[in-house]
């Protein structure tokens, strides 16, 4: 693999080496939408240089951006036409050695983003050849919270009651911040973002060659802001949340409060980047439980009842520089240093009887109080630099290199208390984790103009080292001392090595705008422990092919095409065969010989303008092989033991809409939902349990936008999942409606924003979900109830307002493992 690489690079090398030593004029600029700010991607630019001479034509990348080269004229004009925008023509009357046009709007042709404008109402969705974009802005319930609560207002996107994020009914999708790809935890790196830093969302969902191919729902990339053209900026974000409402009866009072700041200063060669945040957003919340399990004809039946919190806190540092040593040469370096911790505290009572079945007679009845708290802390240490060299024919070549230095460490204690002695300790289990991590990715990317597109090549590097120290002590009685149980406890190791090349070619002609590419990837993975044990080694060696096709009928209607095939790979977490004590009546473990899954998606779709209406619908099926799931089987009368394990194949085909429309000036309603039909079929513990299920799942996420004058606004939301099935069971329904007024002073500078969560009115079951699984041995649910009516206000003040992203870096790969 290592001649492969070396082979690749040098023919980069000399692919480029005679374009070095040419003279050079160059022409260069940056395609935007003058509504959105999005880059125009393969827009067609031609520039006339006299009424004798041959016009040269260029196209655009995929990030809007054009360059000519080694051209000669005094006067000359530039002409850049696209698809369902209006026909730009520039004028220049003097030649410099390097000119650079910067940012160049054009304006859209089509009813609604014209109507837009006049009002001030953007849309809500902008759709392009690969992804759908939503700008953060237009969100105002997810001000001074996370990327998070952002994410909550896009269709297809659901957070449930425990936290899991899913896409399109998935749970395994890629996040990118600002392109970069991360093979971090959605949840954790998510949690990290402010929301307030987040210029816009974009949903990959069928994602290209150049990407990596993991995610099996594809893509979101995560764009943050940055600053003013030139000078300094600065946007500063305050939240404080009131004292809860509702009385939870917990341990402790749920905090919420945080800040933001990001400081950018731009000037000629040099853009540097600060930003830095805290948030503490603690949860208040109860549960309630029934478990039963059947062993040797005895039945054991333990309902509970009591506290479940969260205590969640994490800060962060951010830092960038980007400098231009040249006009065809830039060097950018990013620094990030970040922790979070959550404590997740559950303390039941329980209520314990057992029953022969045989005689129907009980035969034995306790009742104790189980204290359980979780700490799962992570501390994050990246670094990353990046050179670009823009090539006189117009190619450009990038280096990218990233290393990060993570700890994850934690601990769970779980503890049987004597329900009328709390000093009394019937039974004590202490789990600690410790896991630092090390990781490199090293990436060479290459593209050119050929013909009617872009031609782009690359090879990446991924490297993971995590070393994992598991104790597992446990006591029975309140003068007993602690004793290590061996099988539970283990140091292991855990390797990933991943090869990838790719090569893709996209461009447009006419009404059609496509990519098509392959990717190809090599894969090691290596499991170790100290128990003897031979290494378990995975190796895969895999195509990932990719196409997309856009095609305007017309400057509102446009029809897309994809097909993508991903993977989605296993956390650490997820391989780790020695079991945790999660809770009471839980133990959770890995398995080191899971497979990844493989995944093909196709996707078909369309976009309409019309005069007070904007229509997104695609279609798109999912067809998944070894589905991980996490299922249940007996450990003791009390205990059910967690496993990650592959299901067997599963179908999910589905259907999402989005509708903007604006009835008068001052409102916008956008209406999004999602539907898809998911079916498993497969066995469980070696083939003892089958799996077959078929359910219908639906979402909703809509809001309304009203703007009541000029300074002041109000906006209501509304998240809702219906009841799923999974491989043993079935989740409930989930809902959260939510309402926000935001007040702008000072010009725009000073915005006060008060928002109402989780708005319960009467006996309203909002943030409240629950949980059911069963087998022929056991059954188990649990009702979520988590805290509602939260009021928050929150100020921001903006010094210079931000109209760029910035290339800020975030953890690669440790928050994966949180």
């Amino acid at each position: 693999m290592k001649k492969i690489t070396l082979a690749f690079l040098s023919f980069l090398f000399y692919f480029n080496y005679s374009y070095a030593q040419k003279p050079n004029t160059i022409l260069q600029g940056i395609l935007v939408d003058s509504l959105t700010h999005e880059p125009l991607p393969f827009a067609t630019v031609r520039l006339d240089l006299g009424t004798n001479t041959k016009p040269l034509v260029e196209l655009a990348d995929d990030k809007g951006v054009f360059r000519f080269v080694n051209f000669n004229a005094t006067k000359y004009q530039i002409k850049v036409d696209y698809m369902g925008y209006k026909t730009k023509v520039i004028e220049i009357n003097s030649l410099k050695p390097t000119t650079d046009l910067g940012l160049i709007t054009l304006s859209p042709t089509s009813q609604l983003l014209e109507s837009i404008t006049v009002t001030g109402v953007k849309p809500n969705m902008v759709a392009t050849l690969e992804k759908q974009v939503f700008k953060a802005d237009q969100f105002e319930v997810a001000k001074g919270g996370s990327a998070t609560d952002v994410l909550k207002n896009i269709p297809s996107v659901m957070v449930n009651a425990e936290g899991e994020i899913s896409v399109r009914g998935s749970k395994g999708f890629l996040v990118l911040i600002n392109g970069k790809p991360t093979q971090v935890d959605v949840a954790t790196i998510l949690a990290q973002i402010p929301a307030n830093t987040i210029d816009k969302i974009e949903m990959i969902t069928s994602p290209s060659a150049k990407y990596d191919a993991d995610g099996k729902a594809g893509i979101i990339n995560i764009v943050t802001k940055s600053g003013t053209n030139d000078g300094l900026s600065l946007t500063t974000n305050v939240q404080y949340g009131f004292p809860r409402i509702k009385t939870y009866y917990n341990q402790a009072e749920p905090k919420r409060y945080g800040s933001d700041a990001t400081l950018n200063y731009r000037k000629g060669k040099l853009e540097a980047t600060l930003s830095g945040n805290y948030l503490q957003n603690d949860i208040a919340g109860r549960r309630e439980g029934d478990v039963n399990t059947t062993i040797n004809q005895v039945f054991t039946q333990f309902p509970s009842e009591g506290e479940r919190s969260l205590q969640r806190q994490n800060y962060g540092l951010r830092a960038s520089l980007i400098y231009s040593l040249t006009k065809q040469d830039e060097l950018s370096a990013g620094v990030y240093w970040g922790e979070r911790n959550q404590y997740r505290r559950a303390d039941i009572f329980y209520n314990n009887t057992k029953t022969d079945l045989n005689t129907n007679q009980i035969i034995g009845r306790s009742n104790y109080y189980n204290t359980n708290l979780v700490l799962k802390s992570g501390s994050f240490k990246v670094y990353n630099f990046d050179y670009t060299h823009k090539f006189k024919d117009a190619s450009a070549l990038t280096l990218s290199t990233l290393y990060e230095n993570a700890l994850i460490d934690g601990y769970t204690q779980n503890r049987n208390l004597n329900i009328k002695d709390y000093k009394d300790t019937l039974q004590y289990t202490l789990n600690t984790t410790y896991n630092p991590l090390k990781a490199l990715r090293l990436k060479a990317d290459y593209e050119k103009t050929i013909g009617i597109g872009k031609l782009s090549i690359g090879y990446q590097f991924r490297h993971q080292q995590q070393d994992g120290d598991f104790v597992y002590l446990e006591k029975e009685g309140s003068n007993s001392p602690f004793m290590q149980n061996p099988a539970f406890t283990a140091k292991i190791k855990v390797l990933n090595r991943i090869h990838g090349m790719y090569m893709q070619y996209a461009g447009s002609f006419k009404n059609i705008e496509f990519s098509t590419g392959l990717r190809y990837e090599n894969a090691f993975r290596e499991f170790k422990d100290n128990k003897g044990n031979a290494p378990t080694i995975l190796q895969l060696s895999n195509l990932f092919p990719s196409a997309n096709l856009l095609y305007s009928i017309d400057n509102s209607f446009k029809l897309k095409l994809g097909y993508s095939k991903r993977v989605q790979r296993s956390t650490n977490n997820e391989l780790n065969p020695y079991p945790e004590r999660e809770h009471s009546e839980t133990l959770e473990q890995g398995d080191p010989n899971i497979r990844p899954e493989f995944i093909d998606i196709l996707e078909v779709g369309l976009t309409k303008d019309l005069k007070k209406a904007s229509i997104y619908w695609n279609v798109y099926g999912q067809f998944i092989n070894d589905i991980v799931n996490r299922v249940n089987s007996v450990y003791n009368d009390t205990i059910l033991n967690r496993i990650y394990t592959n299901a067997g194949k599963a179908r999910l085909l589905g259907s999402e809409i989005g509708i903007t429309y604006l009835p008068i000036k001052q409102v916008k309603i956008f209406f999004g939902a999602n539907t898809y039909n998911l079916q498993m079929n497969g066995s469980l513990f070696n083939n003892t349990v089958a799996v077959n299920n078929n359910a219908w799942v639906y979402s909703i996420n809509s809001n309304i936008s009203y703007q009541i004058s000029s300074s002041l606004s109000t906006q209501f939301n509304l998240s809702y999942l219906s009841a799923k099935n999974t491989a043993q069971g079935v989740d409930s329904r989930f809902f959260q409606p939510n309402l926000s007024l935001k007040k702008s002073l000072m010009n725009n500078k000073l915005a006060i924003g008060l928002q109402w969560q989780n708005m319960a009115l009467g006996q309203m079951k909002v943030n409240e979900q629950r949980i059911t699984t069963f087998g022929k041995d056991f059954y188990t649910t649990t009702n979520y109830i988590q805290e509602t009516n939260i009021i928050l206000l929150n100020l921001t003040y903006s010094f210079n307002k931000t109209d760029k992203k910035t290339k800020l870096p975030t953890s690669e790969f440790g928050e994966k493992e949180f």
